[in-house]
């Protein structure tokens, strides 16, 4: 309905221009050129076909007149929401000025023949540029000078002031994903209070955990619904703060995608497991709180040389190895350990590997490590005596 509505808009200005490109011939006389050679028009009949012509050409290219400001639309959001208020402030006021100058001095100078009203139009665009760009760069001192939002004033300690009002009173978003919702750990780190602000649940994601909850697959559905009983129990059981994000980008397709934009707008980090969507936020300067990486900063510092008692799970890849892993999941490989499988046995540690995907700890077993030990003393005791 809207579409037609604008369609038919863009067409009575074009049956507009027609007429008045009409009337602008028929003032230079050239109605009169063409009936010397013999063409008898009518002066409201050239009034009706120009309109008629314009019209036409006006009903046939709105559509992409519509789209090419759509997509103008969606290029000014963009760049628009990464502009900081101040420069938006100083900038508009300065194009103002600008403006006002030039028509001040535009009158003057559309009185000179031939070029005068070129050089008004000219006039005008120079004059809001230069205040556009006199706006940006000394925004302070426009504010300060107009006296035009107190709190935008261009002191530098009343900049900091406001800087640190702002820092308070704005929302502290964290953006949570849905694997970080479905994992569900967020809820017991909610719980320790190591998360603070409000957390922002996009419609987006709760859309696509209604999807997953629904699937025809049972581990998908299991999945989902675990993702759906973790919101409630933050939004229910802990004092933080849960809020919805209702508005889409339909013009993105992916989750991810529209998760990062989002963090764009809001300038609010994202909180995840994904490891693809954290590199692809940071590359777009999105800030990432990643729960693995949290979870691998908060597991305890193991060191080669320490002792540790655990139990040998199963054989590893290579010939021999065991492997074993603590409570909290880190995977410990043990040297010689396949004959222990089944077993508590005494190791100690000889290296630590921090990977992408967690921490590996490797090991030998303490009595082999020991006997060792003893058969090289024992070696050195002959050598020493021979």
């Amino acid at each position: 309905m809207i579409r037609n509505l604008v369609r038919g808009i863009i067409t009575l200005l074009f049956g507009g221009l027609g007429f008045y490109i009409d009337y602008a011939i028929l003032n230079l006389n050239l109605l009169h050129f063409l009936q010397s050679f013999g063409w008898q028009l009518s002066p409201i009949w050239t009034y009706i076909a120009m309109i008629i012509l314009f019209a036409a050409f006006g009903f046939l290219i709105a559509p992409a007149c519509i789209r090419w400001f759509l997509v103008l639309m969606r290029w000014l959001d963009t760049r628009l929401t990464k502009i900081p208020i101040h420069d938006l402030v100083g900038g508009a006021i300065g194009v103002i000025i600008g403006l006002v100058i030039a028509s001040l001095l535009s009158d003057a100078i559309s009185r000179i023949p031939i070029i005068g009203p070129v050089l008004s139009i000219l006039l005008s665009l120079s004059l809001g540029y230069l205040g556009l760009l006199i706006g940006v760069k000394r925004k302070e001192e426009v504010l300060g000078f107009l006296n035009v939002l107190p709190r935008l004033r261009g002191e530098k300690n009343k900049e900091i002031k406001t800087e640190r009002f702002t820092e308070q009173v704005a929302p502290n978003y964290k953006i949570l994903d849905t694997s970080v919702i479905i994992d569900g750990r967020i809820a017991d780190i909610v719980k320790t209070g190591f998360v603070e602000g409000t957390l922002l649940i996009p419609g987006f994601v709760l859309e696509e955990l209604r999807h997953i909850a629904d699937s025809s697959d049972l581990l998908k559905r299991n999945r989902g619904r675990r993702g759906l009983d973790i919101l409630n129990h933050i939004s229910k059981e802990t004092a933080i703060k849960v809020e919805i994000y209702e508005q889409d980008f339909e013009e993105i397709a992916e989750v991810d995608s529209k998760l990062v934009r989002l963090g764009q707008i809001l300038g609010a980090p994202v909180l995840t497991n994904d490891y693809n969507l954290n590199k692809v936020a940071e590359l777009q300067g999105v800030k990432v709180l990643n729960i693995n990486e949290l979870a691998n900063a908060v597991k305890p510092v193991v060191l080669p040389g320490e002792e540790m008692i655990v139990q040998v799970m199963k054989e590893g890849k290579e010939p021999g190895q065991g492997v074993a892993y603590l409570d909290d999941g880190t995977m410990i490989v043990v040297d010689t350990g396949r004959r222990y499988m089944g077993q508590q046995l005494t190791i100690l540690v000889t290296s630590v590997l921090q990977t992408a995907a967690g921490r590996m700890i490797f090991a030998k077993p303490k009595a082999a490590t020991e006997k060792k030990m003893i058969g090289r003393l024992a070696t050195d005791e002959v050598d020493l005596l021979g």
